[in-house]
């Protein structure tokens, strides 16, 4: 048998080049960027968003400004106002209070699929989020991850109800809720009672009676709402 040697192929490598971002990718880094810009109150309620500021502050094109403002727009964050073009939304007192009585309706339902299917590991899973978001209360330099906190640990409770559909819309509900949650315990200070309300409430879905559960948890999400409109209520006024 004969074999043939061959000697070193010499190439030339050129340096790899990446993938240009994704207009859409570059649409989803707008839309975060804006939104806690939004939830932190550097945007207040009723300022417009201009597009071509908006693009030059991020150093991009006007086309994923205005794809992102679209999004926001379907989340509630923003309005699109005739003659104005989009602008913070501002939720009357009575309006939040309903998005909050919204949540509770959906989220007990949710809570009452969900206990019937949770098990150990769900329960360690939601401790565990709930023993770092009481940490991230103790600390100011994560406020703007509070509301992400509180989803995760809502969330996991809610996951074994297996409702994918409903758990995103509950998703895009809180994080409109969460600019207002946010400005009352950032002016409040009442950090220890928004962990141990959670605390609380994961210590009755241990009892795995829903009913015990869903009723724990729509005098959670009611009583933050009415104290949360009432509180808006004032700071408006105070501020007006």
């Amino acid at each position: 048998m004969m074999f043939v040697g061959f000697g070193p192929i010499m190439e030339t490598v050129t340096p790899k080049q990446s993938a240009p971002i994704p207009r859409q990718s570059l649409s989803a880094a707008v839309v975060e960027r804006l939104t806690e810009k939004i939830l932190s109150g550097e945007l207040r309620e009723g300022e417009q968003l201009r597009q071509d500021a908006i693009a030059t502050e991020f150093q991009i094109s006007r086309i994923p400004v205005r794809e992102a403002l679209s999004h926001l727009a379907a989340e509630g964050l923003i309005t699109i106002v005739a003659n104005r073009g989009a602008v913070v939304s501002a939720l009357s007192p009575g309006e939040i209070m309903e998005l909050f009585e919204t949540r509770a309706v959906l989220e007990c339902y949710m809570l009452r699929c969900a206990i019937p299917n949770m098990k150990e590991d769900e329960f360690k899973r939601a401790e565990d989020i709930l023993r770092q978001y009481e940490q991230s209360l103790e600390n100011d330099s994560e406020v703007k991850s509070w509301g992400r906190w509180n989803w995760s640990f809502h969330s996991a409770l809610y996951a074994p109800a297996n409702r994918p559909v409903m758990l995103s819309f509950l998703k895009k509900l809180n994080i409109n809720c969460d600019r207002y949650t946010r400005l009352h315990l950032v002016f409040t200070r009442d950090l220890h009672r928004a962990g141990q309300t959670h605390r609380e409430l994961l210590d009755v879905c241990k009892t795995k009676d829903p009913e015990l559960a869903s009723a724990a948890l729509w005098k959670h999400i009611t009583d933050a709402g009415e104290y949360l409109k009432e509180f808006i209520k004032r700071h408006r006024e105070q501020h007006s």
